[in-house]
């Protein structure tokens, strides 16, 4: 294997837990919202429709426990809980942004790939 100047990547499990946790589906869209402003938890379920309650519950607490985002409850009449991403959370745009860069350039490749492999089956 050529020598490329980079380290090789271990990718342990608590690495895989993290990658699980922050880029599945539903935290990607949450994260996306909160990149562009602090949402209450109402304003993330109208903002992505298909996630159901549950759902973004337990990625929000994903989130959190991961110290991507910040919840705060907010003293009003009813109470109020608002999500903010955290700076740590700010560092995965770049990354994030670079995926979806790939995904974007990539899609036909990888659609004319999936397509060989199925007609190939």
């Amino acid at each position: 294997m050529p020598d490329t100047g980079h380290s090789p990547l271990t990718i342990t499990a608590p690495h895989r837990e993290l990658l699980d946790q922050v880029l599945d589906k539903w935290s990607l869209q949450i994260l996306g919202e909160l990149c562009e402003r602090p949402c209450r938890f109402n304003e993330l379920r109208r903002a992505i429709p298909a996630v159901t309650q549950k759902s973004l519950t337990a990625t929000l607490r994903k989130l959190e426990r991961n110290g991507i985002v910040d919840r705060t409850v907010i003293d009003s009449r009813p109470v109020a809980v608002e999500y903010r991403i955290t700076p740590l959370g700010k560092t995965l745009r770049n990354p994030v942004d670079a995926l979806l860069g790939w995904a974007a350039g990539h899609l036909p490749d990888i659609e004319r790939a999936r397509s060989r492999f199925d007609n190939a089956s």
